[in-house]
């Protein structure tokens, strides 16, 4: 009986063995074939890839339930549910384009465009570019975006800006949601207090916006458009750790109030406490941090599908960076050298559209910035408060699309050192219109023109023209000048002016800087028969500043000189982007730029100080669909700058070599809702200390007790400081922080 058993069985297992059946058929988008296309069962390691007439066979398939997934670069991946068995057919996959690859954008035009009809050019960067390199605030992600460099300002307290095509920070304007509430202070704390997390996407102009955003967008304009409630997960999460021991948590919910009301409430926290000295000189090598932002949106429902939405934000840090053995019963003194950092601030925003029928939009926003601060024995207490407000009117007419515009922007500032001895509080009123018109199908032309008037300085008027040619429906040639203009904020312009010995001299009554740029962009798509998709986007700019507002380090060592240039100032430059994807898995997008920042006065021209000549960026990844696994390697490049030094004698380079920042990272995405991720960042272990003999000038003697100067002020050489240096940390062109590894999970409930 055993024996018969044992033989039944057996002949079981032979017959189930016996029955496998291949699984067969199509992938296909709008009747055409896709070639290369992935094909796989879910939750295995089986599938196989699309041949050139988009058919695919999956062979040796047991009986059963399964899930088949379709999936190619640029559509949507669809899945199917089948019942593999005798009876089973051929299977026909139908893709839908995604149409992500033409995305919708508002900040070239302040109306929503698709970007490949924007007479503007505009840069789109979604979640997907910024979790190919995890960073815990946006100052961080930007650092792959080609053209653009975040700028660590200071070694001690790592204050940064954002530089556009080689153009100092104060010439960008920073928005969110279209609004330009991160300005003055927050420019240079507030950037590291916006989470990744509700980012929807990231756009971005290079070249003035003034015409439409007033000052502060001469070289350029980054928005920061967060997720709308409606569109945003049910619930997410997501959090990383490295070996440095930085910690970053990012988690939100969205819920219904009600039958018309939705609303996004999410919160970052950043925190590390672990301080590091590689390079030997006692200070801290990343500065010390403790963060946390909250932030909630509201979407609601109106009648006729009209928009109304508010949200709010809060922010507040402690940022501590100096000597290692400093802590907070040394804030403020002259025992041990510590710059310490409170930073508190909330914000509101919104945008109503009028119950009317034409359509018009009132736009709002309001922030109260107060920073408490210390620079070793020296106090910065500081308040801003920016309200803002607009109403857009967008009129279309025929060929014609209309758009008028009326803006009020209350700024008070006020702070504790002698350049604001009185509160500075101005209220700037303007007016703009702007007229696209569509001379044909292929050619459209945009004219625009902005008012603002300041009591401080009167009137100043912005033109605008830009030309699109769109000879094909691959290529597209854009052609844009205008002018710009912006009105200074010292803090802003340097912050070594609070962190070292040197004197901030105003030698006159600073004029606002007038700015004239013409831009020439190329965009050109390619399409290959095997499914491969090409994106070329070159750029030619040239801008020239009068009245530029430039620190000068080089006449005193022991002074930061701010006065009207007396001559002109020019930055020129040629861009190219570079996107690629495959249909095996694999996409690229590498990008250049060559550029030449100078300033001319009494007839010589120098070299802007801290800006590279040329750049690179790269993103390359690969997902192996079986394996659920992705491959991550992004990285950056730049050319030798022109260093702050004290003097002839500084034993510190004057130009910085060749460096780059590169990154690698594996993330898995098998289990539903969830990734984890982990890789290595600055592979090269990369840090300005290299071929220098220190940093930081004068690290051993932060309050210059033993420096001495001769009658005209000017440091004089001794055996304690041979170098004739004085304490500062001005030095300073790529992050100190070397090689390190991180880990992180995401989860995602849709």
């Amino acid at each position: 009986m055993k024996l018969v058993s044992l033989l039944i069985s057996l002949f079981s297992v032979i017959c189930v063995a016996q029955n496998t059946y291949t699984i067969s058929g199509t992938v296909s988008s709008e009747n055409a074939s896709i070639p290369y296309a992935n094909v796989y069962l879910e939750n295995t390691k089986i599938g196989t890839t699309t041949n050139e007439n988009g058919y695919f066979e999956i062979k040796n398939i047991a009986s059963g339930n399964y899930t088949i997934v379709a999936s190619y670069v640029g559509f949507k991946t669809e899945k199917k549910e089948i019942i593999v068995d005798k009876n089973f057919k051929n299977l026909s996959f139908q893709l839908i384009n995604d149409q992500s690859l033409d995305e919708v954008v508002v900040s070239g035009t302040l109306k929503a465009v698709n970007r490949l009809e924007s007479a503007v050019p505009v840069e789109v960067y979604t979640p997907t570019f910024f979790k190919k390199n995890p960073t815990p605030n946006i100052f961080e992600a930007l650092q792959n975006v080609n053209g653009v460099r975040p700028q660590l300002n200071c070694n001690v307290c790592n204050t940064g800006d954002i530089h556009i095509n080689g153009l100092e920070g104060p010439y960008t304007l920073v928005m969110i949601d279209g609004m330009p509430i991160v300005s003055g202070l927050s420019t240079v704390y507030g950037l590291s207090g916006i989470p990744n997390s509700l980012i929807e996407q990231v756009e971005i102009v290079k070249g003035p916006a003034s015409s439409l955003y007033g000052s502060e967008a001469v070289g350029g304009l980054i928005n920061i458009i967060t997720k709308s409630p409606d569109n945003a997960p049910t619930v997410f999460a997501d959090s990383f750790i490295n070996s440095w021991g930085e910690l970053n948590v990012d988690a939100g919910f969205k819920a219904k109030v009600g039958e018309k009301a939705t609303l996004l409430f999410g919160t970052n926290y950043f925190k590390y406490d672990n301080p590091i000295d590689n390079n030997n000189d006692n200070f801290t090598d990343l500065t010390l941090q403790d963060r946390i932002s909250i932030f909630n949106k509201w979407d609601f429902k109106r009648q006729d599908n009209r928009i109304f939405s508010i949200a709010g934000r809060y922010f507040y840090e402690d940022r501590y960076g100096g000597e290692l053995q400093w802590n907070k019963n040394f804030r403020g003194g002259n025992e041990v050298y510590g710059e310490s950092i409170y930073t508190s601030r909330f914000e509101i925003l919104g945008k109503y559209q009028l119950p009317v029928n034409e359509h018009i939009n009132l736009q709002f926003s309001y922030s109260d910035h107060d920073q408490n601060s210390v620079y070793g024995d020296t106090p910065y207490l500081a308040k801003q408060r920016i309200g803002f407000t607009q109403l857009v009117w967008d009129k279309p007419l025929r060929n014609h699309d209309l758009l008028f515009g009326a803006a009020l922007r209350y700024n008070y500032y006020n702070d504790n050192t002698t350049a604001t001895i009185n509160a500075d509080e101005v209220t700037i009123p303007s007016l703009f219109v702007q007229d696209e018109i569509k001379l044909n199908d292929k050619q459209n032309l945009l004219l625009g023109v902005r008012y603002d008037y300041d009591n401080r300085h009167g009137s100043i008027l912005t033109p605008r023209i830009a030309y699109k040619y769109k000879p094909t429906e691959d290529d597209i040639i854009r052609l844009n000048a205008g002018t710009g203009f912006r009105v200074v904020n010292l803090f802003t312009e340097d912050h070594a002016a609070l962190t070292g010995a040197r004197d901030v001299i105003i030698e006159e009554t600073l004029d606002p800087e007038q700015s004239y740029n013409i831009n020439l962009n190329y965009l050109k798509r390619f399409y290959t028969k095997k499914g491969m998709i090409f994106t070329l986007d070159a750029s030619a700019w040239y801008t020239y500043f009068t009245n530029a507002i430039l620190p000068d380090y080089d006449t005193n060592p022991n002074q930061i000189i701010y006065d009207n240039l007396d001559g002109h100032s020019v930055s020129k430059g040629l861009s190219l982007n570079f996107d690629a994807i495959f249909a095996t898995g694999f996409k690229a997008n590498i990008g250049a730029t060559v550029q030449d920042v100078t300033q001319t006065e009494k007839n010589i021209t120098t070299r802007q100080i801290l800006t590279e000549r040329f750049t690179g960026t790269w993103g390359i990844s690969y997902k192996h669909y079986p394996t659920h696994l992705t491959i991550d390697y992004t990285g950056n490049v730049y050319g030798p700058m022109r260093l702050p030094t004290l003097g002839d004698l500084d034993p510190r380079q004057d130009y910085s070599p060749t460096w780059s920042i590169q990154n690698i990272q594996l993330t898995y995405d098998k289990f539903k809702n969830l990734d984890i991720y982990g890789g290595v960042k600055n592979l090269l272990d990369w840090t300005p200390n290299k071929g220098n003999p220190f940093i930081i000038a004068r690290a051993n003697d932060p309050f210059d007790e033993n420096v001495q100067f001769d009658n005209s002020g000017n440091v004089v050489a001794t055996p304690d400081n041979p170098y004739a240096l004085t304490f500062d940390p001005s030095y300073v062109y790529a992050p100190n922080q070397g090689i390190r590894v991180f880990f992180g999970m995401r989860y995602t409930l849709k």
